[in-house]
């Protein structure tokens, strides 16, 4: 990965770049932002950049062995820890019995959402954890000589998902960490990660991605069309994700929408009976999907009832959800608003408490028979 591939960002990349040259790089880094932002990928290009052998004054050589192995994310001296589950096939598995799938997804797009990543690894109902046991493996890993490089490199992403009792033990690394080793810390959750982490790491705050930063990103993708670009950037709101979802929207992002339509067409025409099968349905599909669809239920209803003031600078939807919304729009208004967002936000409180997901789903599918004619 290189600087050049991270979308805007420019003032985070000067700043690594001169501790590289200045040779002050702080051995426990803390990348923190919303998604969509650049994180991973700037970790990425940061610690290419750090084993470089030729690097320029702006960006790895891209030509030493070192890149190279970078580029195929199989440097023997970069290493991560990232969310996983306890998958069947593997005893007590850590995050390097799931690398060749995270090579594989981190080599096809840097930027994705924990849900995708689960996805992908097939995780079912799994939340994603970082469990005790990775502190072992990565004690292991960073007591060990660097094979070719300066520095050892440990990127964590999403620390905030450790267990406390890795979270401790990845302290005591911190404090004493092994020479020459670099930890960087991939966060969209920064108050989720313990705080006597977060005061012995040098935070990296990752504001919004600029709008023409992200206009000419999507432009040089193969076969976009311009005409929707300027709307994609709109949608972003500075998360180059969201830009990408607005071109081609995620199979999660449309099976959310889907269901939201069936929840409030249930809803609406009071079939109780199709609302109880709905809701076994939602029961099934993972603690992480269920509060992705309640968020994405809430920002529906927010937008909807935005877009009744007919300001459309400030609506943010794609244009299945635009299209669907002159009719339904309507039904989000003054009324009802603040009990809708209510009780998605409550949907998603329970859900994270561990609550009974169909009772969950069921309880505010009926609720909202009585809110959508308010």
């Amino acid at each position: 990965m290189f600087f050049k591939d991270v979308v805007g960002q420019e003032n985070i990349k000067s700043r690594l770049i001169r501790s590289v040259q200045e040779q002050r790089i702080s051995h426990a880094q803390l990348f923190s932002g919303h998604s969509g932002t650049g994180k991973l990928a700037m970790a990425l290009a940061y610690a290419q950049y750090v084993s470089c052998k030729n690097r320029s004054e702006t960006d790895s050589c891209g030509t030493c062995p070192s890149c190279h192995k970078y580029q195929k994310m199989a440097h023997p001296d970069l290493h991560f820890v990232f969310p996983i589950f306890n998958a069947k096939q593997f005893n007590k598995p850590v995050s390097d019995d799931f690398l060749p799938q995270w090579r594989e997804k981190v080599l096809a797009n840097p930027y994705f959402e924990l849900s995708d990543w689960l996805s992908h690894i097939d995780a079912g109902n799994a939340q994603g954890e970082i469990y005790e046991r990775e502190s072992e493996s990565i004690l292991r890993k960073l007591n060990l000589k660097s094979f070719e490089s300066e520095f050892k490199v440990m990127i964590i992403w999403l620390p905030e998902k450790m267990n406390i009792a890795c979270s401790n033990k990845l302290l005591k690394m911190i404090e004493e960490p092994p020479s020459k080793t670099l930890f960087i810390l991939v966060t969209e959750n920064e108050e989720g990660v313990i705080g006597t982490i977060r005061s012995r790491a040098q935070l990296v705050k990752f504001p919004f991605v600029d709008n023409q930063s992200i206009k000419n990103a999507l432009l040089k993708i193969e076969g976009v069309d311009p005409a929707i670009v300027p709307d994609a950037v709109h949608l972003a709101s500075g998360s180059y994700l969201k830009a990408l979802s607005y071109l081609s929207p995620s199979e999660e992002e449309q099976f959310y929408f889907q269901k939201f339509q069936e929840m409030m067409r249930f809803a609406y025409a009071r079939q109780v009976k199709d609302m109880i099968d709905w809701a076994d349905e939602m029961a099934k599909i993972g603690r992480d999907k269920q509060k992705a669809f309640f968020a994405a239920s809430l920002r529906l209803v927010r937008e909807y009832f935005v877009s009744n003031m007919k300001r459309s600078e400030i609506v943010y939807m794609n244009r299945a959800e635009k299209d669907w919304g002159k009719k339904f729009a309507p039904f989000i208004n003054e009324r009802n608003i603040v009990a809708f967002a209510d009780e998605f936000e409550l949907a998603i409180k329970h859900i994270s408490m561990n609550g009974n997901p169909r009772i969950v789903f069921m309880d505010t599918g009926l609720r909202m028979v009585r809110l959508i004619k308010r």
